[in-house]
């Protein structure tokens, strides 16, 4: 059976084109991590929203103050599942999905109105809450990831963000079932993957992942983020020849998430002076995921100007 779609009450703004380059904020855990919050446990950032709602809206305001032209809502974890396992009911759970756009909103509001807010959508994987997202393949069908997924999107579309973020999808499957509700709902929306060298985390080829989005008008923009930056070049190529569509980049700073142990190892290795190579290879939204702060942001706005 088919369901409405969604009306904004107002016209919706976010755009992208080619000859504007819109700058993203970067890591909001890596920053309530740094003003002192334990996120270790299984809703990460989206504990906050509960707990500590005004330090997210700190978070928004320091990014926005960086330079930073779009807030990414802090839902990339929030789901009625990982609320549920806390004893919250659906009922809370729908007010504080609404309530990480609507501080993402306010943010925006005192940065002066000229910005977006992205509402984050995290994949199946994020809730499970032990890096799954970096490996894909849960062992689920389209149809069963749309059903996970179309609550969330539902709650978060109504509360009328400028765009969806569909973002650290690590798999082909899921990034169909995203995809396809987006186009059910007709809401704009990008769609970003997370991979490692050539591949999805899944293992399937970025030709293949981008083709996904091809031809898709809900889908304003495609690429990759929470990935090493020296793998962006390439996914940028490889996302602007198959679908034509401008080219979303936020990697994270090349250290690596240990699912396990809760913690990031390795040697970052970004580099905001790579932002403009992004750019000239067809990059229009970019940006930093885990463990970018507002100061490389502020590199990455001078770098792509």
């Amino acid at each position: 059976m088919s369901r409405p779609r969604f009306t904004y009450s107002e016209p919706v703004r976010f755009t992208v084109s080619d000859d504007t380059v819109l700058v993203t904020d970067g890591g909001l855990a890596t920053e309530l991590e740094a003003r002192g919050h334990d996120l270790s446990d299984d809703l990460w950032s989206a504990r906050l929203l509960m707990d500590a709602p005004a330090e997210i809206a700190a978070v928004h305001d320091a990014f926005f103050a960086a330079g930073a032209v779009i807030a990414t809502t802090a839902s990339y974890q929030a789901s009625f599942d990982g609320y549920a396992q806390r004893g919250i009911g659906r009922t809370d759970a729908e007010l504080l999905l609404r309530r990480s756009v609507e501080l993402g909103k306010a943010a925006r509001d005192r940065a002066g109105g000229t910005g977006w807010v992205a509402a984050s959508v995290g994949p199946y994987g994020a809730t499970l809450a032990g890096g799954e997202e970096y490996i894909g393949r849960y062992g689920l069908s389209v149809a069963a990831l749309a059903d996970w997924h179309r609550p969330r999107l539902e709650i978060l579309t109504a509360a009328q963000p400028d765009v969806l973020a569909l973002e650290t999808v690590p798999d082909i499957d899921e990034a169909e079932a995203l995809v396809e509700l987006v186009q059910d709902l007709g809401v704009p929306a990008w769609l970003s993957y997370t991979i490692a060298g050539e591949h999805t985390r899944a293992g399937q080829s970025l030709a293949e992942a981008f083709a996904v989005a091809a031809g898709i008008a809900e889908i304003v923009a495609v690429g990759v983020n929470c990935c090493d930056p020296s793998d962006v070049l390439h996914a940028v190529t490889v996302a602007h020849d198959v679908t034509g569509k401008p080219v979303v980049v936020y990697p994270n700073s090349g250290e690596v998430w240990d699912g396990a142990g809760r913690h990031w190892t390795g040697n970052a290795d970004f580099s905001p002076a790579l932002a403009a190579d992004w750019v000239a290879a067809g990059a229009r939204i970019v940006g930093g995921c885990c463990r970018i702060r507002p100061t490389d942001i502020t590199a990455i706005a001078a770098a792509v100007r």
